[in-house]
């Protein structure tokens, strides 16, 4: 979808503020287990800092990862650019997932001061954000940021 490192830059950080948004809001509704104002207040507290983290895995560590994954093993660059998006989706929201469910477990044992279990939370935290991440990629942060992206900066206008 993007065409250039400027474009990329962009759509990133309107991908990933999406993303860490509605998964924000999953895993405080996981933690109060109802919604209310104190769900979303702790979501939107913690959202600045997991959104820090979540870009810079995704700038440093798993965009060109998963890119090179995906067009060495599963895609070529003459597909249709809908299966390119979602393969690069689903190779981005697999590894994105177990860095932030760690990042998530890091923070309930930093709150709880319960360290003991992390593993078993870092997994069960895989279990949990797996069904959300890639429904909420797939089907509703995805067509928006692209479509939005689109819109706002249509090809050719961010020079590369």
């Amino acid at each position: 979808m993007p065409n250039n490192k400027h474009e990329s830059l962009i759509f990133t950080i309107m991908m990933c503020f999406v993303m860490v948004l509605g998964m924000s809001l999953y895993n405080a509704y996981l933690i109060q287990g109802h919604l209310s104002v104190a769900m979303l207040s702790q979501a939107w507290l913690g959202f600045p800092f997991a959104y820090i983290v979540a870009m810079a895995l995704d700038v440093f560590v798993v965009s060109k990862n998963a890119k090179t994954i995906a067009f060495k093993y599963i895609i070529k660059p003459n597909q249709s650019q809908a299966a390119i998006g979602i393969t690069i989706s689903i190779c981005m929201v697999i590894p994105m997932v177990i860095c932030m469910s760690g990042y998530g477990a890091v923070v309930g044992a930093l709150h709880t001061g319960v360290w003991h279990d992390f593993l078993g939370q870092w997994m069960q935290n895989i279990g949990k954000n797996v069904l959300i991440a890639l429904p909420l990629q797939l089907l509703i942060a995805g067509p928006i940021v692209r479509k939005t992206f689109r819109r706002v900066f249509p090809v050719g206008v961010i020079q590369g």
